[in-house]
């Protein structure tokens, strides 16, 4: 998985997530800042739902993605930006 700091998630990249995230990786797939992360949680405008483990937030990567319109796995996916997976 890429540095939060490398841009937004590639829509492989989604298919690779453990069954729950970190909330700047959640983020980096909604396209948002972690700051805006933050502030949605504090106002309870978060886009899917939040888990408070211990001090940490967690996002179930299932909620994440149906937030982001993903509904299914698919069987297998190939990432076009990389000329390699092609093949």
């Amino acid at each position: 998985m890429k540095d939060p700091a490398e841009g937004p998630l590639r829509f492989t990249e989604m298919f690779d997530l453990p069954v729950a995230v970190d909330l700047r990786t959640a983020a980096r797939a909604l396209g948002i800042g972690s700051t805006t992360a933050y502030r949605l949680i504090r106002k309870n405008e978060f886009p899917c739902p939040v888990l408070r483990v211990g001090g940490r937030y967690r996002i179930p990567t299932n909620e994440l993605m149906h937030a982001l319109g993903i509904e299914d796995r698919p069987l297998y996916s190939v990432d076009v930006d990389d000329p390699g997976a092609r093949s």
